[in-house]
């Protein structure tokens, strides 16, 4: 698909996370990873920021292909999706989960 902008894409962005599961996969490898870069730059091994990509990718893309059945955005869009995993988890600590699963579900019924 293609979007002439990052709002256009965030709509399909969500949707791609339409389950619940694949959302908080993501926001667990995304912390996890953050939680183990910090870690590595306070002890002064920066070798351990790679640990950011490994483990957000590592646990998100699986999620995709098991439990949404999807391709990860990522692979068509790399730079607006790494915006919305940001949005995304943002949204999800602010506690507005349930509107993540309401714009997932108007994206599909509006486009299958």
């Amino acid at each position: 698909m293609t979007f002439g902008s990052y709002e256009e894409f965030w709509p399909y962005y969500v949707a791609m996370h339409s389950r619940a599961a694949t959302r908080w996969v993501h926001l667990a490898g995304t912390l996890t990873g953050l939680a183990l870069a910090a870690y590595g730059l306070g002890r002064g091994r920066p070798r351990y920021l790679a640990a950011l990509p490994l483990l957000g990718y590592g646990a998100a893309w699986p999620a995709h292909f098991l439990i949404e059945k999807n391709n990860p955005a990522t692979f068509g869009h790399p730079a607006w999706s790494l915006r919305g995993d940001v949005q995304m988890i943002r949204m999800m600590l602010a506690g507005r989960d349930a509107e993540l699963a309401e714009t997932a579900a108007k994206w599909l019924a509006d486009n299958r």
